[in-house]
């Protein structure tokens, strides 16, 4: 007999897959489960992916300066190489400046200089006929102010075609004059002298090239009369006007003044932005040991901007040896995390073990929840404390809803290791991630309703809370700028707390579908009478519905008893038996009396019937989307048992049979097709469904002869082999089967008959 606790097959020999199963014991076990095991390849090539994973997100987020503006600093940085830093508020200033030097574009208006050069041309044609001003048509005065001299001398320039060549050349010499002199309004004039440091201004004239010339003397404001006035004789004596030209003419420039000129925005920004461009960046040398910050300080951009700079710098000039081994421990320190994933995995969960699927999950899982710990603190490294604490929170949440509480508090625990070394953190915030972590792993042991799952939200958010308070206070130095973070990181860590729960509510039906399992909740929901196949069965198959019931009652006290999962258990049974309903009238339970409906069948057509109602089962199961750990109590409650009584039927009719025909049936063809009971909870359902038929036969079931009979079907059960597949022990198996044996000898206890009913009720009758 092997030890009480180990695992035994029939005969005490281990099948091969159970040897796979179970973890090695000897250096030479270990070997042998390394290179026979199908699962280790699998294991190797997600581990090293994992790794790799790990290993670039912890090199790519370190490189950046993991500190956040505004943020009091927990530590003192100083420069370790001297580099120059490009100054961007003086090189903005100095382009601001070359902006406001750079002239202002200014663009002739079309029409105006050729207005007035032709009003002057043909003024001497106009006063051809006139000898006196009184004769000159009152428009024609309105815009020269003539005299008798002035019409004189002005009619003398008049030829028969027009004026002479001399007025002609004068009067295009003004015009030119007139394109490097630009009258302009008054506000023109106000926004050159305060928004522009030139001395000069460009002006353009059509197509042709750009002009600059000194904005002082050169702009004239219309407005201001004296200016003008000063500038049209100005301009009109430069070009050849004598008196008492020279007047009439400076008098058409002054007359209804208008600006010959307007500013060109859009050549002005071009032209300033060209100019502020062509300044190359202002940079200022930084010397080594030159402080940064210090701790307690608050963290400005500036600072920020040259706590990047210097991380740069004294990454691209450090020596390449330096930086490949800082990586390479990087390398080791993931390692060494995935190692002690996969031992844990390897001793503790043989769930995952044998499955490279639920391997690659985890791996998967925990990966994704460092990349998303290291983007969200590189791009905002303020909310650390819910970008890094949150997602390693949320994996032990849903390892632990996914597997149980061991395994979420040990993987959590290396993931706040792994995600600590990525971002670099103190043990501060590792303390802070084991809180969440604690809080939300003994908070979600069952999950029977959505409050649970709200309230290990709540309870988390607390814990981090104050958590991230206590952290604060022992790590960053008390000032009123740092309370204030403190509280605002309090704030951030119990919404990341919260913002877990209600995530874990959301995603729990995929989770299920995910990792293949069942979370209370569901089987809460799955035990109501009111379920679909329940009622079925309740009305086509009541004998069977009764059965199932009694089943129940009997399995999960038997499953407490052991530790195991009551609830599953529970709901196993009520549903173990819906593929009776196809045939209820084959099977005993349902039958009210008369001839038995497999009198008229051979033995091996009543085996079909009773061996079909497993797969009529499974097929109602998968139809109505049953959980897969539910149709594992469908398909094995019955194991490779022998159908006994059609068996018996069999071997005593081919008995009777003459010899020469006679052949003895074949145990093999008139047993269950299996599979064994892979798990505690259906190997119990499997003893309590054969105990409760069993004792329904009994003439008097009294305690010990169910006892009895409880013992020996148990002892049949484990020398059938068909615990194999179960992690059972022979003390679990002790334990359950005194609990079954307590449950059936209260539910089929003997009665006294009472004297009114002993009357109607003959000896025969009460023997039977």
């Amino acid at each position: 007999m092997p030890k009480d606790g180990a695992r035994t097959g029939f005969g005490g020999v281990r099948s091969r897959r159970e040897m796979f199963r179970r973890p090695p014991r000897s250096l030479q076990s270990v070997a042998d489960y390394f290179f026979r095991s199908p699962t280790v390849g699998w294991a190797l090539v997600i581990g090293t992916a994992f790794v790799l994973c790990g290993t670039l997100l912890s090199i790519w987020s370190r490189q950046h300066a993991l500190v956040g503006v505004d943020r009091v600093m927990n530590f003192t940085a100083v420069v370790r190489r001297p580099f120059s830093l490009e100054d961007s508020i003086r090189t903005e200033q100095a382009r601001e400046l070359a902006r406001a030097q750079t002239p202002r574009v200014y663009a002739a208006i079309p029409g105006k200089i050729e207005a007035l050069r032709a009003s002057i041309e043909g003024l001497p044609k106009t006063l051809a006929g006139a000898t006196t001003a009184e004769e000159v048509l009152p428009e024609v005065k309105s815009q020269f102010p003539l005299t008798d001299e002035a019409v004189r001398s002005i009619r003398a320039e008049s030829t028969g075609d027009g004026a002479s060549a001399a007025w002609m050349e004068r009067a295009a010499l003004l015009a030119a004059i007139l394109s490097r002199q630009p009258l302009i309004d008054d506000q023109t004039m106000q926004r050159e002298l305060q928004e522009s440091l030139a001395r000069d201004v460009e002006l353009r004239v059509g197509d042709g090239p750009p002009v600059r010339v000194f904005k002082e003397g050169s702009l004239v404001n219309i407005k201001d009369e004296g200016q003008l006035a000063q500038a049209a004789l100005r301009m009109a004596r430069e070009a050849g006007f004598v008196e008492p030209a020279l007047s009439v003419v400076a008098g058409r420039i002054r007359h209804s003044p208008e600006p010959t000129f307007q500013l060109d925005e859009a050549a002005t920004t071009r032209s300033r932005n060209a100019r502020a461009e062509s300044i190359g960046p202002v940079r200022t040398e930084i010397p080594a040991g030159q402080v940064i910050f210090k701790r307690g300080d608050t963290l400005t951009p500036q600072a920020l901007e040259l706590y990047r700079r210097e991380l740069a710098v004294f990454q691209s000039e450090s020596e390449a040896w330096k930086m490949w081994l800082r990586r390479a421990s990087l390398l080791g320190g993931v390692t060494a995390i995935a190692l002690a994933v996969a031992g844990y995995l390897g001793l503790f969960c043989p769930r995952v073990r044998s499955s490279p699927g639920r391997m690659a999950g985890i791996a998967l899982m925990m990966a994704g929840s460092l990349a998303l710990s290291c983007i969200g603190t590189v791009a905002n490294p303020a909310l650390l404390t819910l970008t890094a604490v949150a997602p390693t929170v949320l994996v032990s949440v849903i390892l632990v809803i996914a597997y149980d509480q061991r395994v979420a508090l040990a993987l959590g625990t290396l993931q706040g290791v792994l995600v600590c070394i990525a971002l670099d953190q103190p043990i501060g915030v590792y303390a802070l991630m084991m809180t969440g972590i604690s809080f939300a792993v003994y908070q979600l042991r069952e999950i029977r309703d959505r409050r649970g799952i709200i309230r290990t939200g709540l309870y988390a958010a607390a814990a981090l809370s104050v958590g991230t308070v206590l952290v604060a206070l022992i790590d960053r130095p008390i000032s009123d700028a740092s309370l204030r973070q403190t509280f605002l990181d309090a704030a951030l860590a119990g919404c990341g707390g919260l913002g877990i729960g209600v995530l874990t509510l959301s995603l729990l039906p995929t989770l299920e579908r995910a990792f293949g399992i069942t979370t209370g909740m569901t089987l809460v929901e799955l035990r109501d009478p009111k379920q679909p196949l329940l009622r079925q069965l309740q009305q086509k198959a009541p004998g069977t519905y009764n059965h199932s019931l009694n089943v129940a009652a009997i399995a999960e006290a038997a499953a407490d008893a052991i530790k195991a999962d009551a609830l599953l258990t529970y709901v196993g049974a009520l549903y173990h038996d819906i593929g009776k309903m196809n045939k209820p009238d084959y099977f005993v339970e349902n039958q009210t009396g008369g001839p038995s409906k497999h009198d008229k069948l051979s033995p091996a057509m009543s085996l079909l019937v009773i061996v079909g109602h497993v797969k009529d089962g499974l097929a109602m199961a998968e139809e109505y989307n049953l959980p897969r750990s539910i149709r594992h109590f469908i398909e094995a409650h019955h194991g490779t048992t022998l159908v006994e009584f059609f068996y018996n039927r069999a071997r005593r009719q081919a008995e009777s049979a003459r010899a020469e025909e006679a052949e003895p049936p074949d145990e093999l063809e008139f047993r269950y097709p299996g599979p064994k009971p892979r798990t505690k909870e259906c190997a119990i359902l499997m003893l309590a469904d054969a105990i409760e038929s069993a004792t329904r036969t009994m003439a008097e079931p009294t305690p010990n002869r169910i006892d009895t009979l409880v013992r020996a079907l148990a002892s049949k059960r484990l020398m059938d082999g068909q615990f194999d597949d179960c992690e059972m022990t022979l003390r679990e198996l002790q334990t359950i089967t005194e609990s079954i044996s307590k449950s059936v000898s209260s539910i089929y206890h003997g009665r006294v008959l009472y004297p009114s009913t002993a009357e109607l009720v003959s000896p025969e009758e009460r023997r039977a």
